[in-house]
């Protein structure tokens, strides 16, 4: 009789620990959820707290208010309200899901970028604590390949041509288009993706629940059947001003850089550049009319260096996409670029065909510590790809002709 009590006693302790388990991840969904309601956006100080104790336990102390002074004003208000379980019911009524930093889905990578800048800069400056999503993609799959397009909210004939020229071309070979679902440019961008039968990401400044603009009730439907709709916004927030910047930072973070098509002087399409150049993304520009108001603002970023010209998906493809390697005869197994592996790879990757990066800058580009960047950099300056001035790290010139990797 002992053994088979033996195996009970070990199925029911299995049973228990599973039980356990299941309970430390509500828990933890709980408190994510609980937190992001709190504050409704970034908040360095909060994401500093829950690295330092945990979620859960910083969940306790925003509850008891045992709070270092920088994080009680921004969890006044709200603490007190826990709608947890009522958010994760919401948006499970509506075939939607809760995204946190616990989950597979994550995309951890891209929001490395976030950790390497100055704290308390900027506001928005910041993780977000939690991310919803609407639609059968994978944030972290379609984020893999990825170009944000951004633009004018009165888009002109010709932006809106060139717009879907650019977007059908990215789409065939793979790329995924994120932008904000709002008038214009960005509008164009997903109805393009979405006619080429491609992937797009719709970033909103507001809940999932709420479309904005409701003019655009139906387009955030049909990028939801087959792409993912997304905010950090809990269901049921409404848009507010400082909602739209802080959604632009995540615009940015989800691709590999930014492409403006028309801009004015003051448009956010440059706050989206701004986010793409702190965190290391390329950011490029489709020049216009000299006469065309609309392409003052992508006129003026190329002008002072902010933004790479460009006037083709090819461009784009150049700047973002895979190292290009020489054109070699088949034989010719020597090339140093196609024996890269590992750190070494993915750093070399991270540098852009034109300009430099500081480390990091790499760091946050390729995922890999700041550490295994620094390593790897004086290897590939030692087999000649990679060389540093003022500026910071760039790839030496190399004379042959160039393929992309295939």
């Amino acid at each position: 009789m002992s053994a088979p009590l033996q195996e009970q006693d070990g199925a029911t302790g299995g049973h228990h620990r599973q039980v356990s388990a299941d309970a430390d991840t509500d828990a933890r969904r709980l408190a994510w959820v609980y937190l992001s309601r709190v504050v409704l956006g970034p908040c360095a100080p909060l994401s500093a707290l829950i690295d330092s104790v945990g979620v859960v336990e910083a969940a306790r102390a925003v509850r008891e208010c045992a709070l270092p002074e920088s994080l009680r004003a921004p969890t006044a208000q709200r603490r007190d309200i826990d709608l947890a379980a009522r958010d994760l019911a919401a948006v499970a009524r509506i075939g939607g899901r809760v995204i946190t930093p616990d989950d597979p889905e994550w995309p951890a990578w891209r929001m490395l970028g976030f950790t390497q800048l100055e704290p308390g800069r900027e506001r928005d400056a910041a993780v977000p604590l939690v991310l919803w999503a609407r639609g059968p993609g994978s944030l972290l799959e379609l984020s893999e390949r990825a170009v944000a397009v951004v633009g004018a909210r009165c888009s002109t004939g010709y932006g809106n041509r060139v717009t879907a020229e650019f977007v059908g071309d990215l789409t065939a070979q793979g790329w995924t288009i994120v932008s904000g679902a709002a008038f214009g440019i960005d509008g164009i961008a997903h109805r393009s993706a979405l006619a080429a039968h491609g992937s797009t990401i719709a970033v909103l400044a507001c809940g999932i629940d709420r479309p904005y603009p409701a003019q655009h009730e139906r387009l955030l439907a049909e990028i939801a059947e087959s792409g993912v709709v997304v905010s950090e916004y809990p269901p049921g927030v409404t848009a507010r001003k400082h909602h739209f910047l802080a959604r632009n930072r995540l615009i940015a973070a989800l691709a590999d850089g930014v492409l403006v098509v028309e801009a004015g002087l003051r448009s956010g399409a440059r706050n989206t550049v701004k986010w793409a150049r702190r965190l290391g993304r390329p950011a490029l520009a489709v020049p216009g009319p000299v006469t065309s108001a609309a392409s003052v603002g992508c006129h003026h970023m190329i002008s002072e260096g902010e933004a790479l010209l460009v006037t083709r998906a090819e461009d784009i493809i150049g700047e973002i996409g895979p190292p290009r390697l020489p054109l070699t005869d088949a034989a010719n197994t020597d090339d140093p670029v196609r024996s890269l592996t590992g750190d070494q790879a993915e750093v070399f990757a991270a540098l852009p065909k034109t300009g430099s990066r500081v480390p990091a800058e790499l760091s946050a580009h390729c995922g890999l510590p700041l550490a295994a960047v620094r390593a790897a950099l004086p290897a590939l300056e030692l087999a000649g790809l990679v060389t540093a001035d003022g500026s910071g790290w760039h790839r030496t010139a190399r004379r042959a002709r160039s393929r992309p990797v295939r």
